[in-house]
């Protein structure tokens, strides 16, 4: 991946301001592609961000992308609690209005619970999901500059106009 697109290990910004525009096209965007092993090492490394900060209840998984992630975090903070939410917000590379499509019961308001995705990029399905989960904490192996205000934590952080691909999503490309 190249350098100018992305920085690993870095912690949330509280300076860097959330984005308004939730209504994105990605479809001439630069794609880079992140393959397993990335995915896998960039998840470790948000896991031992997060490591001693709480004695976890469980991990609330943003379906689809953050399935990958929350198994990789469920394994390596040994938690066995995983609940999912679904969000909507993207077609065919275009981002519209986040939707909440199922919550998560078991997780109550959040308390001692993390939420994870793949990526944070405007940080519209982090504040759908957090309105449901108000004490949770969130997290996302990759950031955005428009949703880092959204985000508690994360790995990686990317230029805004890059479009991520994710091993899991399969060869075909929209």
């Amino acid at each position: 991946m190249p350098p100018h697109l992305l920085r690993v290990l870095c912690p949330k910004s509280p300076t860097h301001p959330r984005g308004t525009d939730m209504h994105k096209d990605y479809r001439t965007a630069e794609i880079v592609t992140v393959s397993w092993e990335q995915v896998y090492q960039h998840t470790v490394a948000l896991a031992s961000q997060i490591a001693g900060l709480c004695a976890w209840r469980g991990i609330v998984a943003i379906s689809r992308g953050g399935l990958v992630p929350a198994a990789i975090l469920a394994h390596e903070l040994d938690i066995r609690r995983v609940e999912t939410v679904v969000v909507t917000s993207y077609e065919a590379r275009v981002q519209g209005p986040a939707r909440l499509l199922k919550g998560a019961d078991g997780a109550g308001e959040g308390e001692g619970w993390l939420i994870v995705d793949d990526l944070v990029d405007s940080g519209a399905t982090a504040t759908v999901v957090r309105a449901s989960l108000p004490k949770s904490r969130f997290v996302a192996v990759y950031a955005k500059p428009d949703g880092l205000a959204a985000v508690d934590n994360f790995a990686v952080s990317l230029a805004q106009g890059v479009w991520l691909r994710f091993p899991w999503e399969g060869n075909d490309l929209p």
